[in-house]
């Protein structure tokens, strides 16, 4: 299901909410940094986490607020990248939210640029 090309190198089913009910939502200002990453990097970027609905947020623990709940976020990761330089490349394309965890990083297209270290 969703096995719909959105861009060059992503499908949209890899930002469905991850607690099997296929529901997706995605801000295309998130699908174009982060294809624009994809073209910088020229490796993959996986993403761990996409939509939430709120059922699933509140189950993984994420933020009441969390900007996956409205598709402007993805938890990624890059083969080859720490996490600390996928993170430079995602200020430099653009990403206004960037959280550095230990092993992935958080990007998103908030209103107002912010960073953390989950």
């Amino acid at each position: 299901m969703n096995n719909i090309r959105i861009s060059p190198n992503f499908l949209l089913r890899e930002f469905e909410c991850k607690d099997g009910t296929h529901q997706v939502r995605i801000d295309s200002r998130l699908l174009q940094k982060l294809q624009a990453l994809r073209d910088k990097v020229g490796r993959p970027v996986v993403i761990l986490s996409g939509y939430r609905n709120p059922a699933h947020n509140k189950a993984v623990g994420g933020s009441p607020g969390s900007q996956h709940l409205l598709g402007r976020a993805a938890d990624i990761v890059v083969s080859g990248y720490s996490v600390q330089k996928l993170a430079e490349i995602s200020r430099e394309i653009g990403f206004t939210g960037i959280g550095i965890y230990n092993s992935f990083v958080h990007v998103d297209v908030r209103g107002k640029a912010v960073t953390w270290k989950g």
